[in-house]
Parts: structure tokens; C-alpha cells; sequence
């Protein structure tokens, strides 16, 4: 099964979280960039990959990454605080 791994402090922006979730995940061209659009993306996948995730970085980054964190364990992913 695949795991991401996001490290807040890599990021700069949440677009920059959002463009690295759509890489990493090769999620569509439509991917809008924001909460529901991902928990939409995940939902269609046979099986939500898990998360590994450390919070850290500005502040507008580690709201969205515990945001992220909601949206994939919401979809039944195994989520993992670093």
C-alpha cells in the first residue's frame, strides 16, 4: 500500500501542499486544490493511500496539513503524526 509523506516545513504555501498531494498522488488536472476536492479525489481511489505527516512550518501550512490529516483518515486511511 502506498503512504505519503508531507513535512510541513517543506512547504512554503498550502498550493505549494496541494501541488505535491496532486503529484505525489497523480491526482486529475481538476484537482481544486482544497480540502473537498481531495476527500472527492480520495473517494474514488480502490484504496486511500496512508498518510505520514509532520505538522511543522508556517502556520497556514500546518493548518492545512491537519486538515489533510482529517480528510484522509476520514477516508480510512492510517494516519500517522511524525
Amino acid at each position: 500500500m502506498q503512504t505519503v509523506c508531507l513535512f510541513g516545513s517543506d512547504y512554503a504555501s498550502t498550493a505549494q501542499v496541494h501541488e505535491a498531494l496532486k503529484r505525489l498522488l497523480d491526482l486529475p488536472a481538476y484537482y481544486g486544490m482544497n480540502a473537498d476536492a481531495l476527500a472527492d479525489c480520495l473517494s474514488d481511489l480502490v484504496h486511500c493511500p496512508g498518510l505520514w505527516v509532520r505538522p511543522d512550518g508556517p502556520e497556514d501550512v500546518q493548518r492545512c496539513l491537519h486538515l489533510i490529516s482529517r480528510v484522509f483518515a476520514d477516508q480510512g486511511a492510517d494516519v500517522k503524526e511524525l
